[in-house]
């Protein structure tokens, strides 16, 4: 049996044997729920895109502010920083992200988004106002905890630039240094108020790559007189198919998708150039780069089949938008399990598949490798919506829809008895 199950099965039975002992915490975020759904809905119907979460940040610097936290805003352009010094212990992170999609909103809620174009498609406000419900229940139960809270309200992860602003904007040298991190991400692949948990690597290394086929453009009529930068970019694309199919082990993962390709203007005129958007995902290193050094390899070897001189090689860029793999630390993994199947059951809580998403969490680990780091799952999908799919899916909205609308009463009021039991597991007194 795998340990992180065992894990489950254990607590789950401590949560039998304590189910009638009153639950203090559980009824302090349902009684904060009304609130909380209020906050939520002015998050969704005022959405920010990345680096542009000015009012997003403010409201948790004010929420935060009111109850004790030291506060900083403008951390990694748009960040905001809440530190809750408690005494000696360790040094606990939170994260929430906070910026939307240009996405138009089509889920018919009552409280869409007022701005043209954007939304909370991915559910960042849900992870906003578990931030707040978070820190009212932290700043509440400080007989119960010993250490350093520090709570980060993260601009701009949707473009894998968030984390890293904010890490050189001195987030490990401004303020203190955690021990251990945790955030936690609402899902569209699981029940509304069940959570998820990767034991390792949990989401994917995402490299965007961008690709210059060059060629000899001419009259259509008259192939022969060029070097045809649509037929080369077509042969490279099929050969990019043999990267994962035929270079890395069958059971290592690895994606690679081109997304976009652009040349020509007219029927009867070969283009001289062609551009392809490709993106590659990876978990290990070793995988990565033989996809990145493989697209590269193909595209120069295609390039001189077709004929074309040194000097006229494709161009393969790696763009600035990527995001390293993010890893669940094993012993923190193996903790958070059996405190949260001790909170809310075993039917609540299960193990998952890594994906291959992208999360700048990653970075924070990645920044300091000793430390021990978790990002976790919380189901958003209705529970009528589920049972209508009957689990299935490719039948429901997924994260980034136009359609995507949470139970958000679920995600929040989970994520916050989660992020508190998580925190009083780290930093509380009889740990």
């Amino acid at each position: 049996m795998p340990p992180l199950a065992r894990y489950l099965i254990a607590a789950a039975s401590l949560a039998m044997a304590s189910s009638s002992l009153a639950d203090p915490l559980h009824e302090a975020v349902a009684a904060d729920m009304p609130d909380l759904m209020a906050i939520y809905r002015d998050f969704h119907t005022h959405p920010e895109l990345s680096f542009q979460e000015a009012r997003s940040a403010a409201k948790l610097a004010v929420e935060a502010k009111k109850l004790g936290y030291e506060v900083t805003t403008g951390v990694g352009r748009t960040g905001v920083i809440a530190v809750m010094k408690n005494g000696p212990g360790p040094v606990l992170l939170l994260r929430a992200d906070m910026d939307a999609l240009p996405v138009t909103e089509q889920t018919g809620v009552p409280y869409a988004s007022i701005q043209p174009g954007v939304m909370h498609a991915c559910g960042h406000d849900t992870h906003m106002t578990a931030w707040i419900g978070t820190a009212r229940r932290m700043a509440a139960m400080k007989d119960q905890w010993s250490g350093t809270l520090v709570m980060i309200g993260e601009p701009a992860e949707e473009i894998g630039s968030g984390a890293r602003a904010m890490l050189k904007d001195g987030l490990y040298t401004r303020f203190p240094k955690p021990s251990v991190e945790i955030a936690f991400h609402d899902s569209a692949s699981l029940p509304a108020g069940t959570i998820g948990i990767v034991d390792g690597y949990v989401m994917a290394n995402v490299d965007s790559v961008d690709m210059l086929v060059k060629g000899v453009g001419g009259h259509g009529a008259y192939p022969h007189l060029t070097k045809d930068p649509i037929v080369l970019a077509a042969r490279i694309i099929v050969a990019l198919q043999t990267l994962v199919s035929r270079e890395i082990d069958p059971l290592e993962s690895g994606v690679v998708t081109v997304g976009s390709i652009q040349g020509g203007t007219k029927h009867n005129i070969i283009p001289s150039e062609v551009r392809l958007q490709i993106t590659v995902r990876s978990y290990t290193p070793e995988v990565r780069k033989i996809l990145l050094d493989g697209i590269a390899r193909i595209a120069r070897g295609e390039a001189i089949a077709a004929g074309m001189p040194d000097s006229a090689m494709a161009v393969v860029t790696l763009a600035d938008q990527n995001t390293p793999a993010a890893f669940n630390t094993h012993q923190l993994t193996g903790q958070m399990a059996g405190v949260f199947a001790a909170r809310f059951g075993k039917d609540r809580v299960r193990p998952v598949r890594a994906q291959m998403g992208g999360e700048d969490f990653s970075e924070y680990y990645l920044a300091d490798p000793s430390t021990q780091a978790m990002l976790f799952w919380v189901g958003g999908v209705p529970q009528a919506k589920w049972d209508a799919a009957k689990g299935d899916v490719t039948r429901l909205p997924s994260l980034h829809s136009p359609f995507w609308a949470p139970d958000a009463q679920a995600v929040i009021s989970t994520g916050v008895e989660a992020m508190t039991s998580a925190a009083i597991s780290v930093l509380g007194k009889g740990r």
